[in-house]
């Protein structure tokens, strides 16, 4: 799908927002059988973030969305459309974009949630520039935004090393410059729905106490087959959008790839031949923040004064759905 050739959109605020208590891999090999060398081998992780207990995903949401609104110089009055991408809301319902709209007292905005689990940066930001190409919106904040030590199962040591709690913001605005988002690409497939799942706490499973002395309620992932399919589809994603564009790799500036698992990202640099710096990691620090990762490493590139206007940018993100999408824009 290609952008409105009139009007497109492009970013022009960043936030981000991490918890201030890290959990260490040393900390973690006083709670289950593992050891940091097991964990930074496997996954490149070192550190994650976790959220204090009385926060939740809207109180980050909203340190990332006021940083970002601050950025692009825009009042929360003047946004006209929130998304907040997320799989752990603060309630099924009503939507963490709800509770955040009027948090920021940004009453003049629509307000809704996707659900694609760690593409979820990528779904908002192509619905939300879709929405403006349309002339229906000036602007949008989108949001990704995870708080998943609260989901995560620290018995369970082939998934409780992985994952961490963050948000990064983005405000997109219409732009009738030849810049901005240039095409995007969103997929699933939802044979793979089982691979990675919280089995309970939804209307298949409502929660009960066997749900609860089962452990349901904690995200299960099948690793071995989710990293295959992630190194089939961010490949396949890449190479489609830049063919489409007639973009070779080396013409890219940066690649933002979902922080998953370190050999992942370094398998998909190598093959397309790419020098750390133009491929940002941050899973060392962070560790899996789902769709929170790609923002804060967009952010973090900013703030370092490293992203320039003009530069050629893709994104490429994969997760639970299955789903799996990717971006290119000018900066």
């Amino acid at each position: 799908m290609t952008s409105n050739k009139n009007i497109s959109s492009i970013i022009t605020g960043t936030g981000a927002a991490l918890p201030p208590h890290i959990i260490t891999n040393q900390d973690l090999e006083n709670m289950v059988d593992t050891s940091d060398a097991w964990i930074l081998s496997r996954t490149g992780i070192r550190e994650r973030r976790k959220l204090e207990t009385g926060l939740s995903t809207v109180d980050l949401s909203e340190e990332a969305a006021r940083e970002a609104l601050s950025r692009a110089e825009l009042e929360a009055s003047d946004v006209d459309l929130i998304i907040v991408a997320t799989v752990t809301p603060d309630h099924l319902t009503p939507s963490s974009s709800c509770l955040l709209q009027a948090r920021l007292k940004a009453f003049k905005a629509a307000a809704l949630d996707i659900s694609a689990g760690c593409t979820g940066f990528i779904y908002a930001l192509a619905v939300a520039h879709q929405f403006i190409c349309n002339g229906i919106y000036r602007n949008a904040l989108v949001v990704g935004v995870e708080i998943l030590t609260r989901v995560t199962d620290w018995e369970d040591r082939g998934t409780c090393v992985l994952f961490g709690d963050g948000a990064g913001a983005v405000v997109l605005e219409a732009t009738r410059e030849k810049r901005g988002i240039i095409n995007f690409s969103l997929q699933a497939d939802g044979r793979g729905a089982d691979l990675l799942i919280i089995p309970a706490g939804g209307s298949a499973m409502p929660a009960s106490a066997d749900t609860l002395q089962n452990r349901m309620h904690f995200l299960k992932m099948n690793g071995n087959e989710v990293f295959k399919f992630a190194v089939r589809v961010v490949e396949e994603t890449l190479y489609r959008l830049m063919e489409q564009e007639k973009i070779q790799a080396e013409n890219l500036d940066y690649l933002f790839l979902h922080q998953a698992n370190l050999r992942i990202i370094e398998h998909i640099r190598k093959r397309l031949r790419l020098p750390k710096n133009k491929v940002p990691v941050n899973i060392d620090r962070y560790g899996n923040m789902s769709s929170a990762t790609i923002p804060i490493a967009i952010h973090e590139e900013i703030t370092a004064g490293h992203l320039k206007d003009g530069a050629l940018v893709a994104m490429v993100a994969f997760g639970a759905g299955l789903t799996w999408g990717g971006l290119l824009m000018e900066w």
